[in-house]
């Protein structure tokens, strides 16, 4: 199922859930043995979520899928390639645009795998390759689990970003393995989840509200947040839109310039340009585990308000367009 994309200018309902617990945090941050039994909770919750993950990929349809490899390198690269480049690019904005905390949010940002649901959205409402959307997010979640740790290993460790390179094994256990059981299981519940997929989505949610709670209560607690001026904030947000604007520009005219069809150049634009909060969030709190992750994060829910408001301003001018030229072609003939 498809979910609900805001239009520009609309607030995402998540993204408004995310800020209200910000909110809640900055005002009533937990402490003490609260917070520790908080982040034992969300501990917990980040598995079971990667566990839900692993039962709604289908491994069948996803090896099926694969058979379009042209189109899954070329997806991978704007993902894992272009993105870190542009990463590492923005350093020079330091420190007189960003600080060096925002910095290494976006560059975080630009070490993630792509979104899956919302692309996929995005692809169909734009009258893309759906086919082929569902397999490279997916597939980008999955290989995200290794490459983002591993990208964040080689260039977060010199930034001073306070990575642990055991912050991998972490990974493997809090991430990997819940998501191959819910793989091994996925036979024999992966239907029932689909069906449910509308109640699911608030364990889903609830645990990534979770997350921000617990990291935003550990920013309060040490007192990061009055490193941030409303002129920085700006500044971030520039930047988020900056960046969102180069890949959408470079994925669209690149893939058209490459050769793929209009239907794989849509595929490519929208799975290419986005990065997954729901998978960002929770592993944020295994890489950054030593130090307070607010001003990090921070970057990742600006950039995914701006990727949904543009992307779904952009996908529905090329639906339309895409249906008008199929009226046009079917009334010549």
């Amino acid at each position: 199922m498809l979910t609900k994309i805001p239009l520009l200018g609309r607030l995402d309902p998540f993204i408004l859930g995310i800020l209200i617990t910000v909110a809640i945090a900055s005002l009533m941050p937990a402490d003490g043995t609260a917070l520790t039994a908080f982040g034992w909770a969300v501990k917990v919750a980040i598995g079971f979520l990667f566990f839900l993950y692993g039962t709604r990929l289908s491994s069948r349809e996803a090896l099926h899928g694969l058979r379009h490899w042209r189109l899954h390198i070329t997806i991978l690269a704007a993902t894992f390639v272009l993105f870190p480049i542009l990463g590492i690019a923005a350093r020079v904005l330091v420190p007189s645009i960003l600080t060096q905390p925002l910095y290494l949010g976006i560059l975080y940002v630009c070490l993630l795998p792509s979104t899956v649901q919302s692309s996929i959205a995005f692809v169909s409402i734009a009258r893309g390759n759906i086919p082929g959307a569902i397999v490279s997010a997916s597939f980008s979640n999955i290989l995200g689990i290794f490459v983002t740790p591993l990208l964040v290993a080689l260039l977060m460790t010199s930034e001073g970003s306070g990575f642990d390179t055991s912050a991998v094994v972490g990974i493997l256990f809090m991430l990997l393995l819940p998501f191959i059981a819910g793989q091994v299981v996925q036979r024999w519940i992966g239907t029932w989840i689909k069906e449910h997929g509308a109640p699911l989505k608030f364990v889903d949610r609830g645990s990534i509200l979770l997350v921000v709670y617990v990291a935003f209560s550990e920013g309060m607690n040490e007192g990061i947040w009055g490193t941030l001026s409303v002129g920085r904030l700006f500044a971030l947000l520039a930047v988020c839109a900056i960046l969102l604007a180069i890949v959408l520009s470079v994925t669209w005219f690149g893939s058209k310039r490459l050769g793929f069809s209009r239907e794989d150049q849509v595929t490519i634009t929208f799975c290419g340009s986005k990065k997954s909060l729901a998978t960002g969030l929770p592993m944020a709190t295994v890489l950054f585990a030593s130090q307070p992750i607010g001003l990090i994060v921070l970057p990742l829910m600006l950039f995914h308000q701006l990727q949904l408001m543009v992307c779904a301003w952009m996908a529905g001018r090329l639906g339309r367009r895409a249906a008008a030229e199929a009226e046009l072609a079917t009334a010549s003939r």
